[in-house]
């Protein structure tokens, strides 16, 4: 009875730490869809460098996967495309970029799922 004490235990310990560690705010996830030959793709490039974003781009004048999976996302063939954070944005827009940035990423599904057998009671 005591090792299953003890064990119930660790595991509500666990399960709060995971929720504290819920709320610290991560970095935004960017992806950049462009082109080198496209002006306002550089823009947006160099103002995420110069907000000291971190982003992951890719070519789409090369990569045509990339391309496919960039129309699919924004429903467009236009450049660039930014994902910031789950949201879709196309073109180069100051404002949207920095409220995307500004607010939290949804949360993914294994953390939906993980609060989902969580009993607030058991603390």
């Amino acid at each position: 009875m005591v090792s299953d004490d003890t064990e119930l235990e660790t595991i509500r310990k666990k399960k709060f730490e995971g929720m504290k560690d819920a709320g610290l705010k991560k970095e935004p996830e960017v992806l950049v869809y462009s082109s080198p030959d496209c002006p306002y793709c550089t823009l947006a490039k160099e103002y995420l460098a110069k907000k000291g974003v971190k982003f992951t781009e890719y070519d789409v004048s090369k990569d045509k996967e990339k391309a496919k999976e960039m129309a699919m996302k924004s429903q467009q063939t236009a450049i660039p495309v930014l994902q910031i954070n789950g949201r879709i944005i196309v073109g180069f827009d100051r404002q949207l970029i920095d409220d995307s940035l500004k607010k939290a990423p949804p949360p993914k599904r294994d953390e939906l799922l993980g609060n989902l057998f969580f009993d607030p009671f058991s603390i």
